[in-house]
């Protein structure tokens, strides 16, 4: 087994700036774009923390809680939460930015998957994570239930067999 990491070794902050081409017809980041930069930000964490290659295997519950007008400077901020045998989930967080008018929102938060692969395209064994403060702990243990609940939702675990999840609805 690999030796554990430390989530905080994963850490990845990107910054772009919103230019008109980004933009849909209300002049706002359109959320496919937002979507490409979630997966990069991710995807760098995920080979930060496993030193591999990895391939996106899913994303949750992107939330776009706020527009991101153009000019802003979008700060995208990227964590492994938790690693399972050969995936990762990754934690990736979003700000926007107003400079001139010194202003800053988060915007958006999203849960992605990624699965460490070999030169072949074979899953690979990744290392696990090893979370230090309150909110990377928080972070890990719901890692498990989202885990499950994206299990149940592709088909690939029968709702009986998802634990952490009963024991949320089960209260």
């Amino acid at each position: 087994m690999p030796k554990p990491k430390k989530a905080k070794e994963s850490l990845t902050v990107m910054t772009e700036m919103v230019f008109p081409n980004d933009t849909n017809t209300l002049g706002n980041l359109m959320g496919g774009n937002l979507m490409r930069l979630l997966d990069i930000a991710g995807a760098i964490a995920a080979q930060k923390h496993c030193n591999r290659i990895v391939v996106t295997a899913s994303v949750d519950n992107v939330q776009f809680k706020e527009a991101i007008p153009l000019g802003s400077v979008v700060t995208l901020q990227a964590k492994v939460t938790r690693a399972f045998n050969s995936s990762l989930e990754v934690v990736v967080e979003v700000w926007a930015e107003n400079i001139p008018a010194g202003t800053k929102i988060h915007t958006n938060k999203a849960f992605l998957t990624f699965v460490a692969v070999d030169q072949t395209g074979r899953p690979i064994e990744v290392p696990p994570v090893e979370p230090e403060t309150d909110e990377e702990k928080e972070f890990f243990d719901g890692a498990l239930r989202r885990r499950q609940l994206r299990l149940v939702l592709a088909g690939r675990m029968k709702p009986s067999e998802a634990v952490e999840l009963r024991e949320i609805f089960m209260v």
